[in-house]
């Protein structure tokens, strides 16, 4: 079985505390929705957004980011959703991820894209 790994934004980039963790909440909704779909499709899926949804403040960030690493390092292929252009985390995943020879695609909202 392909085990998949959902990258794309998590954090918001708000200033304000509740439209940031409102927009956190819906990166986690959007991140879950693919990880569903990849599912449903026959992949092995980790989802990065569920696995420690909303744990901010409470396990530091680089503990979550490095355990993170090194579950897609274990991945068959990285699937990039939402505006992981503009996710300095979704970033890194993707180069960790070329940098292992880890397959990419994209998430178009009905099927996976070879990128």
């Amino acid at each position: 079985m392909i085990v998949a790994y959902v990258a794309g934004p998590y954090r918001s980039k708000s200033k304000m505390k509740l439209i940031n963790r409102m927009q956190v909440i819906c990166n986690i909704i959007r991140a879950r929705a693919v990880a569903r779909e990849l599912w449903k499709l026959g992949y092995a899926t980790f989802c990065p957004h569920s696995n420690t949804a909303l744990f901010d403040g409470n396990v530091p960030d680089e503990v979550v980011l490095q355990g993170d690493i090194e579950i897609l390092k274990r991945c068959d292929i990285i699937v990039m959703q939402g505006k992981w252009e503009d996710s300095k985390g979704s970033l890194n995943e993707l180069l960790v991820a070329n940098k292992n020879k880890i397959k990419t695609y994209e998430w178009d909202g009905k099927k996976l894209v070879r990128l």
